[in-house]
């Protein structure tokens, strides 16, 4: 493939989304593409524009191919589709936001994967979360010491969040930047 897959990972809080709508803001259209997920989340619940898939809907459209990359956590069913390849194939590079327990499956399907770990400090990961009202202290709490252990790679990127945005989000773009 001619293009580069660059995935945003890092846990809930850590600024994923809002580092992507900087990025998005910032880099070239014509050389870099969003990819949007397919989630079984209902439209408009907060955090990223993603595209809300029914239970039965998304397992039609895995069931008949059509996601580049899946996975599931949180009790939901995530996915990239397969416009993905499709870009790649274009000379794009492509930027999503890729839960780090799907890191190996990537890593093995695109070679030349650039990973990009979103990290803020603890306090800041809670502040975010409850802000957000997506879920109660229980959740948050068990969101919090949540840990997805990511392989030793050079191809992933530590990017912290704590601070302003235009810190992480300038590193972010010279990463994709970078990437292409």
């Amino acid at each position: 493939m001619a293009g580069r897959l660059v995935a945003i990972m890092g846990p809930s809080g850590a600024g994923k989304d809002t580092l992507i709508a900087y990025a998005r803001a910032t880099c070239d259209p014509a050389r870099v593409l969003f990819a949007h997920r397919y989630i079984t989340r209902l439209a408009g619940s907060g955090g990223e524009n993603h595209v809300a898939l029914s239970v039965a809907e998304f397992a039609a459209r895995h069931k008949a191919g059509l996601f580049a990359l899946s996975w599931e956590s949180h009790g939901l069913s995530y996915g990239l589709g397969s416009e993905l390849d499709l870009w790649l194939a274009g000379g794009f590079t492509v930027v999503a936001n890729v839960a780090r327990a799907a890191w190996g499956d990537a890593a093995q399907r695109y070679p030349g994967l650039i990973g990009v770990l979103v990290t803020a400090a603890p306090a800041v990961l809670a502040k975010r979360l409850a802000a957000r009202g997506r879920e109660d202290e229980a959740a948050i709490a068990e969101r919090l010491a949540r840990e997805v252990a990511l392989p030793a790679d050079p191809a992933i990127h530590s990017l912290d969040n704590s601070g302003e945005i235009s810190i992480a989000g300038e590193a972010l773009r010279r990463l994709i930047a970078g990437a292409g």
